[in-house]
């Protein structure tokens, strides 16, 4: 099965010191671009993150400090990072929800401000969870009757998502070998910010999307309680976050 893709996309994979978006970092990074002629474009490499790894953190991905004391930090690869991935699509496992708005915060607080707007993302495990309710693990050996070894090794799991998406579209007649649909089918809400603080309703209006304000126009919100947006920008969210807000915020001003 070959992806019908009208531009490259890169399937990634990201092992971090933990699961905060707004404050853990990469230590490895995984990405595998596929051209639309079927080409494939490795590159991973580990990451300082020039913050310990706490061993539960290693107990998952088996990555230490010492691993990772000699290597680049994700500002100096950032640049080159950003090169690779651009006027790519993305597709990953469980990547909408945690790996994609991590490496937008490692972008931004590397300066390095990544537009991503007209971009599509495949989340193959939302696929996944809305055909069959399983882990990656299971996944594999569900859609390709393989074991995948070298679980949580970013590498191993970066190929073996995009197999599982081959795979997934070989198995289901009625997923269209199409990025823009494959992308529209593996969301769970479309968010303004990745991470889902803020969301679209179906006026495709920004509104929360958490807290006493769920559901509710963010630029209303703002409008009426700018104390809100005050307390957001001083609060512990996401760097992306606060960008979006800023957005909305001086949009609503003009």
């Amino acid at each position: 099965m070959k992806l019908n893709l009208k531009r490259p996309i890169v399937f990634f994979d990201l092992e971090t010191t933990g699961v905060d978006t707004s404050k853990d970092r990469i230590v490895e990074i995984s990405m595998i671009k596929i051209m639309p002629d079927g080409t494939e474009i490795p590159k991973t490499r580990k990451v300082n993150p020039t913050i310990p790894i706490p061993p539960e953190a290693t107990a998952v991905h088996g990555i230490t400090d010492e691993d990772v004391r000699n290597e680049p930090t994700f500002q100096q690869l950032a640049k080159s990072l950003a090169q690779f991935i651009q006027g790519c699509d993305f597709g990953g496992f469980n990547s909408n929800r945690f790996d994609l708005p991590l490496l937008v915060e490692e972008f931004l607080r590397a300066g390095v401000d990544v537009d991503l707007k007209q971009r599509r993302f495949i989340d193959v495990q939302n696929i996944f969870h809305k055909k069959e309710q399983r882990t990656l693990v299971a996944a594999y050996k569900f859609y390709c009757d393989r074991d995948l070894e070298d679980a949580h090794s970013a590498e191993a799991d970066t190929r073996a998502t995009y197999e599982v998406l081959k795979a997934q579209l070989e198995r289901y007649d009625d997923l269209e070998n199409d990025i823009d649909f494959l992308a529209e089918f593996s969301e769970r809400g479309k968010a303004a910010d990745y991470a889902g603080y803020v969301l679209y309703n179906e006026q495709q209006e920004e509104v929360f999307g958490f807290g006493k304000h769920r559901g509710r126009s963010v630029a209303e919100v703002f409008r009426n309680e700018p104390s809100y947006y005050a307390w957001m920008m001083n609060g512990d969210f996401p760097l992306y976050t606060k960008k979006v807000i800023t957005e909305i915020r001086m949009r609503d001003k003009k």
